[in-house]
């Protein structure tokens, strides 16, 4: 029996509810089995009820299910979950946060059209738009994500996207999203805003103008470090294109991983703000301590960002980057004499993680490239975990004592 979508029909009234009751209720349907839980449809395709029931569906004529590359039932629930916890319209869900981007790209422009990428963004983002999206005639240009005039001055007529990351992997950059939202709109173009750092629990571009949202699904959203993921939000007339690119080309969410993620999103508040509480405080600990020549973290008042990040997130995320005296061989042997912390470059997980930026999320940018971004030898990044706070202190107090 084909399993029918109706939008509208869900199992409770979710109208006026609450962030946190969102995080655990939108979405659900349950089956003729009344399950608690959301279901794992582990399926591939659908069986139909008539040769013609299948002609009237694959044709888009009758509602049902066609083919788990782009429809699945548990994948929707997370979609429709991620979009009410983001306020938009739609969401659409993809294999990683890269397919993510790569799928909102190749969905919104064409050849020849003009795009407009923050200086300040994963290393990995960059090589997509310079090696790949460059390849099939799109337009590229890098702007400091903080000046907003640079991101003026840089619109062509082609403009058609404007990519950022706010806050920005790994040195909690912000741009006033607001801004950057009017000057695109004055151009005609879409603003996309990678909001893998603090997930919609501490900010929400959309409510400030901006007309995309793209998650990592794989950080904070899973929580826990076990499944690749993406998600991308937005206006259903933008996220049709975004469907009916995975229809084609089939970068998509597995439902065990949709799953998931949807385990995940029902602790979303509660853990960021875990998260954020331990940052905050090794931040302010970490600024005090001899050897660390800068720290990068917009919770402190020393950020130059600071009231920016207040009056657009509710906190200020858990990731705090910092450099220490003395290069790349000083910020490997403070890493090395960590005994608690993940030496990986994943972040978002319960478990606190560091890494070597230049070295690692940024090694394949060139010199110059990593210079422009600010990713400095000496600079090390710590995404702080669930552990016991004092724990995290002691283990960075070793790296200190290795310096």
């Amino acid at each position: 029996m084909t399993i029918e979508w109706e939008p509208g029909r869900l199992d409770s009234d979710l109208e006026n509810a609450s962030f946190d009751t969102l995080a655990v209720r939108a979405g659900q349907r349950r089956g003729p089995e009344a399950e608690h839980g959301e279901a794992l449809f582990m399926t591939s395709s659908y069986v139909f009820r008539s040769a013609a029931d299948a002609a009237a569906c694959f044709a888009g004529e009758a509602k049902g299910n066609v083919y788990s590359r782009y429809m699945n039932p548990t994948v929707r629930t997370f979609e429709e979950r991620i979009a009410a916890l983001e306020g938009a319209e739609q969401a659409v869900a993809t294999a990683s946060g890269m397919a993510a981007i790569l799928a909102t790209v190749m969905s919104l422009c064409s050849a020849g059209d003009h795009i407009l990428v923050s200086r300040s963004v994963f290393g990995a983002t960059v090589t997509l738009f310079e090696k790949y999206f460059k390849r099939f005639g799109v337009e590229v240009d890098y702007v400091p994500l903080s000046d907003l005039d640079g991101w003026r001055a840089a619109c062509k007529p082609n403009t058609r996207l404007f990519f950022v990351e706010s806050p920005s992997n790994p040195l909690a950059e912000l741009v006033d999203i607001r801004g950057l939202a009017e000057v695109a709109d004055a151009h005609g173009a879409l603003l996309a805003v990678d909001n893998c750092f603090c997930t919609p629990a501490l900010q929400k571009p959309l409510e400030l103008g901006a007309h995309i949202i793209i998650h990592s699904a794989t950080k904070y959203i899973d929580g826990q470090g076990r499944c690749l993921g993406g998600v991308v939000a937005g206006r259903s007339e933008h996220m049709k294109e975004v469907v009916g690119f995975l229809r084609t080309a089939g970068p998509t969410l597995s439902p065990f991983n949709a799953w998931v993620f949807l385990k995940g999103l029902e602790t979303l508040r509660l853990r960021m703000t875990a998260h954020c509480a331990s940052a905050q405080a090794l931040a302010e600990w970490l600024e005090q301590q001899p050897g660390i020549e800068r720290i990068y973290y917009a919770g402190l008042p020393s950020h130059p960002q600071h009231e920016l990040a207040k009056s657009q997130q509710s906190a200020f995320g858990a990731v705090v980057s910092f450099e220490v005296r003395g290069g790349q061989e000083a910020a490997w042997r403070f890493i090395d004499a960590t005994r608690l912390l993940s030496i990986t470059a994943n972040l978002g997980d319960s478990k606190t993680t560091i890494t070597h930026p230049a070295t690692t999320t940024h090694g394949r940018l060139t010199p110059d490239a990593r210079a422009a971004a600010g990713i400095h030898d000496s600079l090390i990044r710590v995404a702080v975990g669930l552990e016991d706070l004092e724990d995290l202190r002691a283990d960075l107090q070793r790296g200190l004592a290795a310096l």
